[in-house]
């Protein structure tokens, strides 16, 4: 079963471009992770908050990213950094055509 891990904090920016042009390398990283199967990068310049949405093989992998990761950001400076790990239900996302199969 995978697991779907979501975080989501304040941060100043950068945002479109800037963003991809500042985190390219760190994206290519994250796929080296430990049972990481995809990432969606999320971003609100409006409300100044910035995130991911990630899909993970394991909780056990999930869990060993989110602590890495929240340190590394709580490291950067982040604020009201918020996450959560929820199973995902593989039958009823697959009606609606989501990316989740485990492997």
């Amino acid at each position: 079963m995978p697991y779907l891990l979501q975080v989501d904090f304040d941060m100043d920016g950068p945002f479109g471009d800037a963003m991809v042009q500042a985190f390219s390398g760190l994206a290519h990283s994250i796929n080296q992770e430990p049972g990481m199967i995809w990432k969606i990068w999320t971003e609100a310049a409006a409300q100044g908050q910035a995130g991911g949405v990630y899909l993970f093989d394991t909780h056990a992998n999930a869990e060993s990213y989110l602590q890495m990761h929240s340190a590394r950001l709580l490291q950067a400076g982040v604020r009201n950094l918020r996450s959560r790990i929820f199973e995902v239900n593989e039958a009823l996302s697959a009606i609606n055509h989501g990316p989740v199969q485990a492997g």
